[in-house]
């Protein structure tokens, strides 16, 4: 039986600055304590890598964690943040109250986003943006109090402004 999703992992550069910068965007706090591995092969065998090292933290806000980690071997194959077109898991989203003040608060802390402000596509407005590494962030305000998944359900996005 699914209970629902655990955490989501995201690769960094800099996890001394990403944690930083999570906990100031979003509340984020590291939970137990720090780890780290390099010659491990039971941790190889775990995260399905050979010769792996790494220091990693777990960090919670309320319901949701977020396992990072900032890899010293192997080298990435890719160095940037993935676009929306990319494959596999290129965004997470965190549901706000007061988009407008948290798109400028966030923009303070070091996201940066392509839209001036969140669009209104009718039942949520909403905005991607990236963190300071570059990984995509999508924030929405739900504004349609009858907006409620099963997602067939929603209303058809429109170009609202």
């Amino acid at each position: 039986m699914i209970r629902g999703i655990h955490h989501v992992a995201i690769h960094v550069h800099d996890m001394d600055r990403m944690i930083k910068f999570y906990n100031e965007a979003f509340g984020f706090e590291v939970v137990g304590e720090p780890f780290a591995w390099e010659n491990d092969d039971f941790i190889d065998r775990i995260v399905a890598v050979k010769g792996s090292a790494s220091r990693g933290a777990m960090l919670k806000a309320g319901t949701c964690y977020i396992e990072m980690f900032q890899y010293s071997a192997p080298e990435p194959n890719n160095t940037k943040g993935l676009d929306p077109f990319d494959k596999g898991y290129t965004h997470f989203c965190v549901d706000v109250v007061g988009i407008e003040e948290e798109f400028e608060r966030l923009k303070q802390v070091g996201m940066t986003f392509p839209e001036p402000e969140p669009i209104n596509v009718g039942h949520v407005k909403t905005c991607y943006g990236r963190d300071p590494e570059g990984n995509l962030i999508e924030i929405q305000e739900t504004i349609d109090e009858n907006c409620d998944f099963p997602l067939d359900q929603l209303p058809p996005i429109s170009k609202k402004a």
